[in-house]
């Protein structure tokens, strides 16, 4: 089993697993009904948030010793951080706007 394990090459392996991913995300999103759509936001804020302690790993925390690590992988920690935190308060917004619509208005 390991000599098939190393014909493939690691970055197609990779490549097939995310084109899968994207694939089934799609098919799951596109399927819920309207009544999950709250639940579901709340779902992809926590995985944002889990997004986020990474990045913060990534620009603040030193790889080893006292290097703070290369400049590309904290710029890139950077700009995850940034877009991990939009995706949170946006989704927040979202889900207050569709939570509003279930409330009665008031007379």
């Amino acid at each position: 089993m390991e000599h098939v394990a190393q014909i493939v090459d690691p970055f197609v392996f990779r490549l097939s697993i995310f084109v899968l991913a994207v694939f089934v995300g799609y098919y799951v999103v596109w399927s819920v009904t309207p009544a999950l759509h709250t639940p579901l936001m709340s779902v992809t804020n926590a995985i944002s948030s889990v997004i986020v302690v990474g990045a913060l790993l990534a620009v603040g925390v030193a790889l080893v010793g006292n290097d703070n690590g290369p400049l590309w992988a904290r710029a890139l920690g950077f700009v995850a951080l940034i877009f991990a935190s939009v995706n949170i308060f946006g989704g927040f917004l979202v889900t207050q706007r569709m939570l509003a619509m279930y409330q009665k208005k008031k007379k």
